[in-house]
């Protein structure tokens, strides 16, 4: 709900009062009926990300929804989907890194996928295997417990996946490893 501040309606009319003193009763009554009437208190963020923005998108996302983190080198202003949101968390070269926000989303969203941009096969970088980055990634999905495995997609088919409706929110990090971009779909919560 957006309520407008104004000389007019600064929270004392009679009606904005009464939701506001009905709120907490509202939320326990709520919580009472599906978590055994426990709570007394409303705790908002049960995970390890506290992004407001990042957090705002992932709410109004939906089961097979998108979200990349994209490294220092992707074209994150150029390669995003029509209505996705790009979300700037680039302070310096090296800070954040892509493995740091995906450590902070696991704990926030269910997943269904984890691909990361594919190396072509023609590339220089394609004859060192799997970049060093991609084992942090497997890593964090094991400690998560998340039962998925990392998925490469080749380059320009990742790009295609990215630049989809499905597509809502770019994390664009300053992560200077190579090949560190990373694509999830978002799953169903269960429980």
């Amino acid at each position: 709900m957006n309520l407008k501040v104004s000389p007019v309606n600064r929270g004392n009319t009679p009606g904005l009062q009464a939701l506001i003193h009905a709120w907490p009763s509202a939320v326990e009554s709520l919580l009472g009926s599906h978590c055994g009437g426990r709570y007394k208190t409303l705790m908002l963020l049960h995970s390890e990300l506290v992004h407001p923005e990042i957090n705002g998108i992932l709410g109004q996302a939906g089961h097979h929804s998108k979200v990349l983190i994209s490294d220092g080198n992707y074209p994150a202003s150029s390669k995003i989907g029509p209505e996705a949101e790009l979300v700037s968390l680039n302070l310096s070269p090296g800070v954040v890194t892509c493995s740091q926000v995906l450590r902070a989303l696991v704990t926030a969203i269910p997943l269904d996928a984890i691909n990361t941009m594919g190396i072509p096969e023609d590339d220089p970088y394609a004859k060192h295997g799997p970049p060093p980055v991609w084992s942090e990634y497997e890593q964090i999905i094991g400690e998560a417990k998340l039962g998925l495995k990392l998925e490469p997609i080749q380059k320009w088919d990742f790009y295609d996946a990215v630049m989809s409706d499905d597509h809502v929110l770019t994390i664009q990090t300053a992560d200077q490893a190579l090949w560190a971009n990373v694509l999830l779909t978002i799953g169903c919560r269960v429980s």
